[in-house]
């Protein structure tokens, strides 16, 4: 992907990067995270709101991106059978959303996990 495709995704609004990241997922069955080095998953607390969430990607190009602005962040893949039998369960005990594809405004789509796996079953039946 070239960084004008890349940024122009980014520059959609949160609910146009929502519908692409569930077409992209859908086509390659996998969702990006990023991690640090001691393997822990990044998850952001939205201070206005009182609440956490995990942010996710549709390829290493978008963590990767989002990650330029961290130190000592690298995407990690989780394929999408995992990331409904171990992450769900996982993030809903925590309560911990889901941020999907954030963008360079900041605005990001953020749901619940149960939610979120219900789009991209979805969207997988469309495939």
């Amino acid at each position: 992907m070239s960084d004008n495709e890349l940024k122009s995704i980014l520059e959609l609004d949160c609910e146009e990067r929502y519908d692409y990241f569930l077409s992209a997922v859908g086509e390659e069955k996998e969702i990006w995270i990023l991690i640090n080095s001691d393997k822990q998953f990044l998850k952001i607390y939205a201070e206005d709101d009182g609440f956490e969430y995990l942010p996710v990607w549709p390829n290493s190009e978008f963590a990767s991106e989002y990650a330029k602005s961290a130190e000592n962040l690298t995407p990690k893949c989780i394929s999408l059978p995992e990331f409904f039998d171990k992450w769900v369960p996982g993030l809903m005990k925590d309560t911990i959303e889901i941020g999907v594809l954030p963008g360079l405004d900041s605005d990001v789509w953020v749901t619940p996990p149960t939610e979120f796996q219900k789009d991209v079953q979805d969207e997988l039946s469309n495939f």
